[in-house]
């Protein structure tokens, strides 16, 4: 079964990397990703980022 944990492979705090790994998909595609999707909803995931950074446990 697979855990959602922060990744080693991290820019700023392994929320992305993490996410990736759990999905089975590179890394810097899926920050590609939540950035055109940060801008696209008028920046929330600037908000949502650091909530998951305190949600989601280290590796």
């Amino acid at each position: 079964m697979k855990k959602l944990t922060r990744s080693d492979n991290k820019l700023i705090g392994g929320v992305c990397g993490g996410l990736a790994e759990y999905f089975d998909m590179d890394p810097t595609l899926f920050r590609v990703i939540y950035a055109v999707l940060t801008v696209a909803t008028a920046f929330s995931g600037i908000i949502l980022y650091p909530i998951l950074w305190l949600i989601i446990p280290k590796q």
